[in-house]
């Protein structure tokens, strides 16, 4: 892992949380996306060399709705940046970590995903990122 590569915050409205974030930064989201497969829309800011994402569910059966329904809102994942996500999978994996998806997909901002399970990372959802070449 080479450094934080965001920090992903869950939302239950993204208009008002991206005025509330614009207010913070003192700019507005850089990017919006839809993430069909994981039902959620996303805005993403700069803070320095640091990204900060927000997470808005599409549906009702999405991770993200069903986590806002359990905890409700706040930091949903930290996201760490990877050269090689195969590998790392692999590596975490041997080590003993649980992995939600061996097979890493695509996910918001050109990125190559995969999730660790909070129960093996002293519950903090932990998400690997490669960017897509």
């Amino acid at each position: 892992m080479r450094k934080i590569e965001h920090i992903g915050i869950a939302v239950k409205d993204l208009e008002v949380s991206n005025l509330i974030f614009e207010k913070l930064f003192g700019a507005p989201a850089y990017k919006f996306e839809a993430v069909e497969s994981e039902g959620v829309t996303t805005s993403f800011f700069l803070n320095g060399p640091n990204k900060i994402e927000l997470l808005a569910a599409t549906n009702p059966e999405s991770p993200i709705a069903k986590f806002l329904e359990k905890k409700g809102e706040g930091i949903h994942h930290i996201a760490f940046d990877v050269e090689d996500i195969v590998s790392e999978i692999a590596r975490l994996k041997k080590e003993g970590f649980v992995i939600l998806n061996e097979t890493p997909k695509k996910g918001a901002d050109n990125k190559l995903v995969a999730f660790l399970h909070p129960k093996s990372t002293n519950g903090v959802l932990i998400e690997l990122c490669q960017e897509i070449k």
